[in-house]
């Protein structure tokens, strides 16, 4: 899907569900990976996550493009555009857009490279970096710490 896809499809859901005309832009963001869109007050376009068209589909997506919609029909009607005016909770509810979108991001898992032990209490910290030995000590026991392994 592209743009100009995007945009007809934000035109049809506008005027199938608000029953108003969607006259400015809508495109992907393909950056947007923690929020499946955004609503510009200034210019009035709307940006959608191309993540979450990846990741969640088509279903989703127009979940999010309802959400958005309805930020820029009420802020058009100068009406309470914001997420706690409940101008738009009913909106959003009416018109079934989805309050919050699914993550697309999974965390990373750490990668440590250097594993150090208390001589004195056994007690095990991983690290990323090297630390200095004598510099460093157990913050449980103030023991000496050794270095294990490198992984």
């Amino acid at each position: 899907m592209n743009d100009q896809q995007l945009q007809s499809w934000v035109e049809r859901i506008s005027l199938q569900w608000f029953g108003l005309p969607f006259r400015h832009q809508a495109t992907f963001n393909r950056r947007l990976t923690s929020t499946g869109g955004r609503y510009f007050t200034g210019s009035h376009n709307i940006e959608i996550s191309w993540k979450q068209l990846e990741v969640h589909g088509i279903e989703e997506v127009e979940k999010i493009i309802k959400h958005e919609l309805c930020h820029y029909h009420l802020h058009l009607q100068n009406k309470g555009y914001q997420h706690r005016d409940e101008d738009f909770k009913k909106l959003l509810e009416k018109t079934g857009g989805s309050r919050y979108c699914k993550a697309v991001t999974t965390k990373r898992k750490m990668e440590y490279k250097y594993v150090y032990v208390c001589t004195s209490c056994g007690l095990s910290y991983r690290r990323k970096r090297k630390i200095n030995t004598k510099k460093y000590v157990c913050g449980k026991c103030k023991g000496k710490l050794e270095l294990q392994q490198r992984l």
